[in-house]
């Protein structure tokens, strides 16, 4: 607070004011705060779009998987049928992640299947793995999906 003496009638006017260090030092906090929410919103923001992309990336492993449990296999059968072997299933790269976007924004993912036999007595045992690879930004992301099946 100042305190100014007028010349002529020599009396003590005050003014409110602030200085200049207050003010710099309130808009040092002000711009600290409002980075601060704005790194917040970015980073939660970046994180949604990822768990979209993860959720989408994970059904499409689950679809692999339902598509390989739904073909023929029948040991019983005379021939016996085995159609859930790796072979019937290459690696398939234009799989489109179902994730609402904007633009031309689009990413594709790649599911592989690995099919191996767990055991063949006393039942026929195989166990059926997809692993979903994607991309997002720089880095490589994997989903996978596993189960057993007997026919």
């Amino acid at each position: 607070m100042f305190h100014r003496i007028h010349h002529k009638t020599g009396q003590r006017r005050v003014s409110h004011a602030f200085t200049l260090v207050e003010v710099v030092i309130s808009l040092t906090i002000m711009a600290l705060v409002f980075s601060g929410i704005i790194v917040g919103f970015t980073t939660s923001s970046q994180r949604a779009e990822w768990t979209a992309y993860n959720l989408a990336a994970q059904n499409l492993a689950q679809q692999g998987i339902e598509q390989a449990r739904a073909v023929q296999w029948d040991p019983g059968a005379t021939p016996p049928t085995n159609n859930c072997v790796q072979s019937n299933f290459p690696a398939v790269g234009t799989n489109v992640l179902d994730v609402p976007i904007t633009g031309t924004n689009i990413t594709y993912a790649t599911n592989t299947w690995t099919i191996s036999t767990i055991s063949t007595n006393p039942y026929p045992l195989t166990m059926i793995r997809v692993d979903c690879t994607w991309r997002f930004g720089a880095r490589v992301f994997t989903n996978t999906a596993a189960t057993l099946r007997a026919p």
